[in-house]
């Protein structure tokens, strides 16, 4: 069995359901990628599989119990999450910031010691934000406090790392920056990584395992040189496109329509209809 597992689950906020009887199994080992269209539950799904959301049927199993039956701490030494928006404290530098990813293991019995402070270092120097700090967080740019808030998760040490649209924000350099880093503590650390991407290129590309939601429904799931096709990104995304291999990859690269294509595509389309023509009354 997987460690993580979201099991025939409804998730919604209030009366809104967003998902249904959905299940999912994340890989262990993976790097699994979450896309889909816009409010089709990626992120929601996030938030469930990290205990921030009690799912109102079904169940989220972590190490074959139901996640949140489990003490906090005990969560949090299992699994981290970078959420969709980090907020530090007013005046934290990056240094104290970073040392707030020990606290699921501190205790009466085990207070701060040499081994958290090996480890917040090693966390910093893994994100490349060693240099920094001594600084206040609200002073860095938007990549910058990224990596900072990647290395407080770090600093958990948890095998399970969960992030909410890691790249949200940042420019060209710095989103290839952040998913790199995540890419090498997958391939290098061993760690179990679930993010959820916008850019279903870069998602392609990165993912060792994607998951195509649409409407809470899960469209398709598997390796991306197995599952993205056309048909796919017009099942998930309501876009016609081109699936080519990357050239520098060889991962699935997908080439949106042009838009005199689409234009034209939605002319066919909507003549077909017109010479349909409205049902008539039925027979007598």
């Amino acid at each position: 069995m997987n460690r993580l597992i979201a099991d025939d689950v409804t998730l919604g906020y209030d009366q809104r359901v967003i998902a249904e009887k959905l299940s999912v199994e994340i890989p262990d080992n993976s790097f699994t990628v979450i896309v889909g269209p816009n409010a089709c539950g990626k992120s929601t799904l996030l938030r469930a599989l990290s205990r921030m959301l009690k799912p109102s049927a079904g169940r989220v199993l972590l190490d074959g119990r139901t996640i949140h039956s489990l003490p906090a701490k005990k969560v949090a030494r299992s699994l981290g999450l970078l959420p969709q928006s980090s907020i530090a404290p007013e005046g934290i530098t990056v240094g104290d910031l970073v040392a707030r990813g020990r606290y699921p293991h501190q205790g009466l019995l085990r207070q701060w010691s040499g081994e958290d402070e090996r480890i917040v270092r090693e966390s910093m120097e893994s994100t490349g934000v060693a240099e920094l700090a001594d600084r206040y967080v609200d002073e860095l740019s938007g990549g910058q406090r990224q990596r900072v808030w990647i290395a407080m998760a770090l600093a958990q040490q948890t095998p399970l790392l969960l992030l909410d649209e890691p790249t949200t924000f940042l420019d060209i350099q710095h989103q290839i920056d952040v998913l790199d880093l995540c890419a090498d503590l997958h391939e290098e650390q061993g760690r179990t990584l679930v993010a959820v991407l916008h850019d279903l290129n870069h998602a392609a590309r990165y993912a060792t395992h994607l998951i195509a939601l649409r409407d809470g429904k899960v469209l398709a799931e598997g390796p991306p040189l197995e599952i993205v096709t056309a048909e796919l990104v017009r099942e998930a995304f309501g876009i016609e496109c081109r699936v080519i291999d990357d050239p520098e990859t060889g991962t699935p690269l997908v080439v949106p329509a042009a838009r005199k294509a689409r234009v034209a595509a939605r002319g066919v389309t909507e003549a077909t209809a017109g010479a349909a023509g409205p049902a008539g009354p039925p027979p007598v």
